[in-house]
């Protein structure tokens, strides 16, 4: 005769308390992915920033210096950021070879993807507007995101 083992298989109960703990894992695992994504676009924002402001600043250098040929009235800071990837010529230079302050302009991480060039993806501050209220103008004296929100740390994305 055959005998038939009920032990085999799971229980109806059992499936629904194993569902009940994969689901209770995955609420809590969301919330720190989420986290993890926004830790990861906000350290790209702090390195695009580092190097832009870094190649700014060795713009400015290179106009006091007198490498860059400056007008009456000139700030000495760059005129876009498209500037500090195409370089400019060296005036110092017997040859008048080009000087970069920049590979590439690197992309806002928090401005929406879209057509637009990565250069406009940035908000910019010229040398004449206040700090707080931040203008384009004849220079690039500074750049920030245009994202809205305060960022892990709690300083608005705007004041980084």
């Amino acid at each position: 005769m055959l005998r038939r083992d009920s032990s085999r298989g799971f229980t109806l109960m059992e499936l629904v308390v194993t569902l009940a703990l994969l689901g209770l894992l995955a609420m809590l695992a969301a919330p720190m992915a989420e986290v993890a994504v926004q830790r990861s676009r906000e350290q790209a924002l702090r390195e695009a920033l580092r190097e832009i402001r870094i190649a700014i600043d060795r713009y400015k250098a290179a106009a006091d210096r007198g490498a860059i040929e400056r007008s009456l009235g000139d700030t000495g800071y760059p005129p876009s950021l498209q500037a500090l990837v195409d370089g400019v010529p060296n005036q110092k230079s017997p040859n008048k070879e080009m000087q970069y302050f920049l590979r590439r302009v690197p992309r806002d991480p928090f401005a929406p993807v879209s057509g637009q060039a990565a250069a406009q993806s940035w908000q910019l501050r010229s040398y004449v507007s206040p700090p707080d209220a931040p203008a384009p103008g004849a220079d690039v004296y500074d750049v920030f995101t245009s994202a809205s929100g305060n960022g892990l740390n709690g300083v608005p994305y705007r004041e980084w």
